[in-house]
């Protein structure tokens, strides 16, 4: 059994977001919410809401273990690029790309052994 919660169209680039995602894969709820707590960018508040909805979705949808939960698999896909344009030197236009991103943690219970 997993429990899963996505995050669609945050105004966030992807690149940025990876860089966090990287640092709770694989680790219990509690230590990842606690890493990202402590990162003072916009990338891990926005992940730790979706790791806070993750964890509910798995207590509430599916009565896990709360304590028992880890990040089984965390990812971050592209979404759809906002474009925007900035005037430059002698009449010429320079594409901005305001870049957002797809961002899902599943988690799922430890064996007991």
């Amino acid at each position: 059994m997993e429990a899963k919660a996505r995050a669609r169209y945050l105004r966030i680039a992807p690149r940025k977001a990876q860089a966090v995602i990287d640092l709770i894969r694989g680790k219990d709820v509690e230590e990842a919410q606690s890493i990202l707590r402590m990162l003072p960018n916009k990338p891990a508040f926005l992940i730790n809401k979706v790791l806070q909805s993750a964890k509910a979705n798995a207590e509430h949808n599916y009565d896990m273990d709360v304590s028992n939960l880890y990040v089984a698999q965390a990812y971050v896909d592209e979404g759809p690029t906002l474009r925007r344009y900035r005037p430059r030197a002698r009449g010429r236009a320079t594409r901005i790309r305001k870049r957002t991103s797809h961002i899902t943690i599943i988690l799922n219970e430890k064996e007991e052994a």
